[in-house]
């Protein structure tokens, strides 16, 4: 049996600006892009959450719901490298890291002989040292497989830990809400809900061959999330899916020659960052995003296999039919990416995003 650790700073952004600057402490905070922008928070603390903020919240929205938000535009270097310190920590225990993004990763402790092998404080211990070296105060969960070590992480926030034991496996995941499995948004537990399938319990008792028939290959994920069943390895390297560019605009744009002025500035952006990955990867295709003035988004893609503004265009113009008289307010582009040798696109995609 695996004993695989999903560690999850708390607040992240946010809780390094609280450490730099304590006068922020105990007040509602975020960082993220400014009102004027069209911004969006990143994240945010634990006071302003209490308003009702999150992140990937309109940053207007934000401070309508906490007027006294403290507004901060982050740092991201800063971030990037507080990171590397805490990677650092994690290979003291285990060299099977699989990162999720800066402040977040799963550990698999299985052959780590620490604290006679025990992975409760083998986390315990790791918590320990991120404070200690960078007074950040992070979140685990231990389990057997990974989605549930992900799933106790956010059990006991913040600063906390949760463990499901082998043997408190059955009983914990029976009583699990299908919202909390990683995977299951919003859509697809409406339509479980609407199948009268609301925890793992539900789905044990659920044929197989009919959720397949309604969710296609997730369907078998479901089912065996449902009996605690993830057999999938950790992941040390992932692989880049594609590299993006996108802007969120002060104001709505309306007309193809307006997107196409935008366009050329994320063009030439992309291409800067296309020379930092495309020595080991080729391009597979091009795609198009478009958010409109009501939050809803469309992309288009076509294969490709050089960055072609021609191609960008036309992809362009078909995303603006779309709009049906709505503003643009954010335009996107991306390559992805696939490898010289295999022409596998299955890894892990990462946008940078800009603010004009």
């Amino acid at each position: 049996m695996k004993k695989i650790i999903h560690v999850d700073m708390d607040c992240y952004y946010a809780a390094v600006e609280m450490r730099d600057f304590p006068e922020y402490r105990g007040k509602p905070l975020a960082v993220g892009g400014s009102r004027e922008r069209r911004g969006v928070i990143s994240t945010c603390n634990y006071e302003a959450r209490k308003f009702g903020v999150h992140s990937a919240m309109a940053t207007g929205y934000a401070l309508k719901l906490c007027p006294q938000l403290i507004l901060l535009p982050g740092r991201m270097e800063l971030y990037k490298a507080i990171s590397q310190q805490i990677r650092a920590i994690f290979q003291r225990y285990t060299n099977k890291i699989e990162p999720l993004s800066l402040d977040e990763a799963f550990l698999d402790v299985s052959a780590c002989d620490l604290y006679q092998g025990s992975a409760t404080l083998i986390a315990e211990a790791i918590r320990r040292d991120i404070w200690a070296e960078t007074e950040l105060t992070a979140s685990a969960g231990v389990a057997p497989v990974k989605f549930l070590a992900k799933v106790a992480s956010e059990l006991n926030k913040p600063n906390g830990q949760f463990v499901i034991t082998p043997e408190q496996l059955p009983h914990f995941i029976a009583q699990l809400p299908l919202h909390k499995i990683p995977g299951v948004g919003k859509v697809t537990a409406s339509r479980l809900a609407q199948m009268q399938l609301y925890t793992c319990a539900d789905v044990q008792r659920f044929p197989e061959y009919k959720l397949v028939e309604i969710f296609g290959k997730f369907g078998h994920i479901l089912h065996q999330r449902a009996f605690g069943i993830d057999d999938r390895e950790l992941t040390p390297y992932r692989p880049r899916k594609s590299v993006g560019v996108e802007t969120t605009l002060a104001r709505d744009i309306f007309n193809l020659e307006q997107c196409r002025q935008v366009m050329q500035g994320l063009i030439k952006e992309l291409a800067g960052r296309l020379q930092r990955h495309t020595h080991e990867r080729q391009i597979g295709k091009l795609v198009v995003k478009l958010k409109f003035a009501d939050f809803r988004q469309t992309t288009i893609e076509s294969r490709a296999s050089t960055l072609s503004p021609q191609m960008l265009d036309s992809l362009l113009a078909q995303a603006l039919q779309r709009a049906e008289g709505r503003g643009i307010r954010l335009v996107g582009i991306a390559a992805g990416l696939v490898t010289n040798h295999t022409g596998d696109s299955s890894a892990y995609e990462q946008q940078l995003t800009l603010n004009i």
